[in-house]
């Protein structure tokens, strides 16, 4: 990340690819991303957190942070 407004986007394609690259099931994974992002949102209404980073790519931050997590990536 390069400032508190500014997104490297090859970095988050980066997680995004390694999340990807990482999870034995592509399709599975996406769902996973999509539902902690609908969950961020609605949790993003009381938060002060920076409204300019989407439900998506905070989902994609947090997901490949947690590679390590075999319940994340699953079977």
């Amino acid at each position: 990340m390069r400032g508190k407004n500014n997104f490297d986007s090859s970095h988050i394609m980066f997680r995004a690819d390694e999340l990807m690259s990482n999870a034995s099931n592509r399709y599975r994974i996406t769902v996973q991303v999509a539902n902690r992002a609908k969950r961020r949102r609605y949790e993003e209404i009381d938060s002060l957190e920076d409204p300019l980073m989407k439900p998506p790519i905070r989902a994609i931050i947090e997901m490949s942070d947690e590679l390590t997590q075999k319940d994340i990536l699953g079977d």
